[in-house]
């Protein structure tokens, strides 16, 4: 008989790469010559990132370095949904950026519907924040993953414990 293949579609922020992208913006606000004087910070927060500067222009500036930062740290963008900027303590400025951790339930079922419509030999089930992909065949299970990425999902999905 043969055996069931399986495979979790996840979608998770490495908060260890994260933690390290936010060092090295910070470091890179320390020495840049147009941040002398700033009150430029970030700060993260459980799920999320408050970043804090002199102003929008300031703000947006941090952003910019953040994003670059992650993107060099291979994180994904589509994991991180900007809050609306406000005003802070001192004439700051403040915005929270909220990491999604998980596949929502709108998104779990657009998945579960790509699936379905492969004609794939698999079957595919929500496991809370994730879904577990099963089925007999490897290559079609590796089909399925290639299928998602090519997805135009609005979150950045991860593979884990193929077997």
């Amino acid at each position: 008989m043969a055996s069931e293949n399986s495979f979790d579609i996840v979608s998770k922020m490495d908060m260890q790469e994260l933690t390290n992208a936010v060092n090295q913006t910070e470091r890179e606000i320390e020495n840049r010559f147009d941040f002398k004087g700033s009150k430029s910070s970030l700060k993260i927060d459980k799920e999320a990132l408050v970043i804090a500067s002199d102003d929008e222009y300031k703000l947006n500036a941090v952003i910019d370095i953040l994003q670059t930062k992650m993107v060099k740290r291979g994180l994904s963008l589509k994991n991180v949904e900007y809050g609306k900027i406000e005003p802070a303590s001192m004439g700051t400025v403040r915005q929270r950026l909220t990491l999604k951790q998980g596949i929502d339930q709108e998104n779990s079922k657009k998945i579960n519907i790509l699936i379905r419509d492969s004609k794939l030999k698999v079957k595919s089930q929500i496991q809370g924040d994730q879904i577990r992909v099963t089925g007999k065949n490897k290559d079609d299970l590796q089909q399925i993953m290639q299928l998602l990425r090519k997805a135009d999902l609005t979150l950045d999905l991860q593979f884990t414990n193929f077997k």
